[in-house]
């Protein structure tokens, strides 16, 4: 009894600190990958696109449209849990905090180091937060709630939203570029690789989590953003 309740008890605290590192080092990437000028991601693209034209900081856009996609979860029937909320609140704060310490940079050859260091965080940073298990992010929520409702494929219902959302950010004015490319061809392969290595040992055993868009485990094809 001593020797398995000692571990056991350490797990929560061990989950939450992978959770609000992984939150916080997903916050710093996106800013960096902003900085970096070089393209984003597909819902930055969006939210970058909004902030240009509404005024509000990017950061601040990304926590009203996490919290107005967290509205949609209600018809689907989806539950957010921990990992949901502060994923809302966290991102937002962290990537505005980046941005007023990091400053913008002219130099390409300063820029495309940044951008590959903010894709590897990020890929790091996912590892953290999914295996911290307490649920999907916002958007992965809504991705996997139209899912089960429709019976689509996971990799379709995933790659309709992003192209969506890539669309409608390119045309308020979001950044896509070549960081666009990077981020979407690498960040399943490194999430993968930092999911085995953030791996909670001493956890109930459960399915791998799908993150390159397919698998046989839908429900869990979970990523932050």
């Amino acid at each position: 009894m001593t020797s398995e309740s000692g571990p056991r008890r350490g797990l929560p605290m061990r989950r939450l600190v992978q959770l609000y590192t992984g939150l916080t080092l997903y916050g710093v990437s996106m800013g960096l990958m902003l900085r970096a000028e070089l393209g984003l991601e597909p819902w930055s693209v969006l939210n970058q696109g909004i902030s240009r034209h509404t005024g509000l900081s990017i950061g601040t856009v990304t926590i009203v449209s996490g919290a107005l996609i967290l509205l949609l979860w209600i018809p689907l029937r989806q539950r957010p849990g921990l990992g949901t909320v502060s994923n809302v609140v966290v991102l937002g704060l962290v990537m505005d905090a980046t941005l007023a310490w990091v400053p913008e940079l002219d130099s390409l050859g300063a820029r495309i180091p940044l951008l590959a260091g903010a894709v590897l965080l990020n890929g790091a940073a996912t590892g953290l937060y999914i295996s911290a298990d307490y649920g999907p992010g916002p958007r992965d929520g809504l991705m996997t709630g139209l899912h089960r409702r429709t019976g689509r494929p996971v990799r379709l219902v995933r790659t309709c939203i992003e192209v969506t959302v890539l669309a409608a950010g390119f045309l308020l004015g979001g950044s896509v570029g070549i960081g666009t490319v990077v981020y979407a061809l690498a960040i399943g392969p490194l999430a993968q690789f930092f999911l085995r290595h953030f791996a909670v040992k001493g956890t109930p055993a459960k399915p791998s989590p799908v993150v390159a868009r397919g698998g046989a485990s839908p429900e869990r094809a979970i990523l932050p953003e």
